[in-house]
């Protein structure tokens, strides 16, 4: 594994030091925990966020929706 260097805020410091009272085994145990949960609260982000995007376009498409429920029509109900 690679170090890093960063600062922290009081605060920050003290709950990373709480690292036992959580069930972690050190402290880059947890830093690395929150950023693997960072990162894919920010990936889900992104997902929602393209998502909305081709919703508002679906919704302004005709040719989309035809094209959709064309393609719908062989489905079972």
């Amino acid at each position: 594994m690679v170090q890093a260097k960063f600062t922290l805020e009081e605060s920050q410091l003290y709950f990373l030091n709480l690292f036992q009272r959580y069930g972690f085994k050190d402290k880059s145990a947890v830093v690395r925990i929150a950023l693997d949960r960072l990162r894919h609260e920010l990936e889900l982000e992104e997902l929602r966020q393209s998502a909305d995007l081709y919703a508002d376009l679906y919704a302004t498409d005709s040719d989309a929706q035809a094209l959709t429920a064309a393609a719908l029509g062989g489905w079972p109900a």
